[in-house]
């Protein structure tokens, strides 16, 4: 996912809105609700901008709770006796432990070791996964990989449209929604149920964009949108919910990237800072796509990984295409993300670096659009390395 928009004011602007361009059954509500512009991610429509300017929406969503409409994450639903077995063959993370009503960041791997998207896994039963997902065509892979796995699964995309709830107050939005003794409020962090709101069926993860406390719900019945959606706003009225899209700046200061802007199929693993842990099957006897060239990686090294960098200067506009970095006037990289931290009141950004200049500390000049700007390489997460916030601690 992603939210680029103008650090001070959102722009209006026209977004055609053909058929293929899919609507989220909350869009009424969220054109209701004062939505101004839409972005197209995973072949859907994503609001991007509401008449609040982005930096009062990250305040909300850090000190209150916000809501957002993230149809754009689709599911990949694999179901089959052989269902556990085909999905470890996607991902490298071990799945052998995975419990039902457990998540898991769950990377898919091409057969060169790439990363073909990084989705959440919900395991919803002994042989029902999905894996949620935005802005690549794994359906796609997967019904690949089900030609020629000899196994017995089936592959879809379910009737399934989620909306996040994030922030401190996203609990007390759910114990009004659900009601105190209800089983979603014993969820633990990156676990999931099904349920209902109402009559509405839905499922219901303890997961988010955001590195805040929050929930997400997926909506399994596309006509009741707008019902859903005026069920989570009454019950946070008195929690001062508010409306949002998703926030650049809080996901970065958690590390979490975006795929297709961050990483590609084109990079692995082992070349993204954070991510290197997720290569868990590279010296088990469990068997996944990719294995062996993520081994040749791990034995011989990378060239170029991507790190946290900090930058001088002032707040800026969103980033529309990769700045370059340059070090001595020699450009050696690129920042694929940026965003501007109104609690750390610092620029952040992504960048990929030869791995000889990726030490904690290294200076490098990055040729943004207002200028050249000094920066140098910084740990990621950029905030809250422990994880803290989300288990609901104070930092």
């Amino acid at each position: 996912m992603t939210a680029h928009r103008h650090k001070t004011s959102p722009r209006s602007f026209e977004v055609y809105m053909a058929p293929y361009y899919r609507k989220s059954p909350f869009w009424q509500s969220t054109v209701d609700a004062g939505c101004i512009s839409w972005d197209v991610c995973n072949h859907s429509l994503i609001p991007n901008g509401y008449p609040t300017d982005e930096v009062t929406e990250y305040w909300h969503l850090i000190n209150k709770v916000t809501v957002w409409d993230v149809n754009c994450e689709r599911q990949v639903e694999i179901t089959g006796p052989d269902a556990a077995k085909f999905t470890q063959l996607l991902t490298s993370r071990d799945l052998s432990g995975c419990a039902i009503g457990q998540c898991k960041y769950a990377p898919i791997i091409a057969p060169d070791g790439g990363i073909v998207n990084d989705p959440i896994l919900l395991r919803l039963g002994e042989n029902h996964f999905w894996l949620s997902l935005s802005n690549s065509d794994v359906l796609l892979y997967a019904k690949g990989v089900q030609a020629f796995a000899g196994l017995d699964v089936q592959l879809r995309e379910p009737d399934v449209s989620p909306m996040q709830i994030q922030g401190p107050r996203s609990t007390a939005v759910m114990t009004a929604l659900f009601g105190a003794g209800h089983e979603v409020m014993n969820l633990k962090y990156y676990h999931c149920l099904e349920t209902t709101v109402g009559d509405i069926p839905v499922v219901v993860s303890r997961t988010g964009w955001t590195g805040e406390v929050g929930y997400e719900i997926f909506l399994r019945d596309g006509t009741r949108g707008d019902d859903l959606w005026d069920a989570v706003f009454t019950a946070g009225e008195p929690s001062e919910i508010a409306v949002g899209v998703p926030s650049d700046a809080r996901r970065m200061e958690a590390g979490i990237f975006t795929y297709g802007m961050d990483m590609t199929i084109v990079h692995n693993l082992l070349q993204v800072t954070g991510m290197e842990r997720l290569a868990e099957c590279l010296d088990n006897d469990i068997e996944h796509i990719g294995k062996e060239p993520l081994q040749r990686v791990r034995d011989e090294g990378v060239a170029e990984k991507l790190v946290g960098i900090d930058m001088a200067g002032d707040a800026m506009e969103w980033i529309t295409d990769f700045w370059p970095v340059e070090v001595a006037g020699k450009r050696i990289g690129r920042v694929t993300s940026y965003a501007y931290s109104p609690r750390l009141e610092k620029n952040m950004a992504y960048a990929w670096l030869p791995t000889g200049l990726i030490d904690e500390g290294t200076e490098v000049t990055v040729i943004s659009p207002d200028g050249p700007l000094d920066a140098r390489v910084t740990p990621l997460p950029f905030f809250d390395a422990k994880k803290l916030v989300p288990l609901g601690a104070s930092v």
